[in-house]
């Protein structure tokens, strides 16, 4: 798989974005420039996977694609801070 600089620009660039949201949203504060990256990188994989089997759809383009990722960091967030809490949100 070939990634072009601008594709790779894109992915950092959404993946900071929607990091950033679900740190807002679930935390309250984000967790830096790398760790919102990070967050928001798996949470549009997490997405990706899980978006499709439930039949969801929101469109096409980049703000969809921070839509998507915002959401999967979301769940992503929600599931470690499950797990660290012992069971309570």
């Amino acid at each position: 798989m070939y990634i072009s600089g601008e594709s790779l620009i894109v992915i950092l660039f959404v993946g900071l974005v929607a990091g950033w949201l679900a740190g807002k949203i679930v935390r309250g504060a984000g967790f830096g420039i790398i760790g919102d990256i990070v967050i928001g990188i798996i949470g549009a994989f997490i997405a990706s996977w899980l978006f499709p089997r439930l039949g969801i759809h929101i469109g096409g383009g980049l703000i969809s694609e921070i839509i998507y990722s915002a959401i999967g960091a979301i769940i992503l967030l929600l599931v470690v801070r499950l797990i660290r809490s012992g069971g309570r949100l």
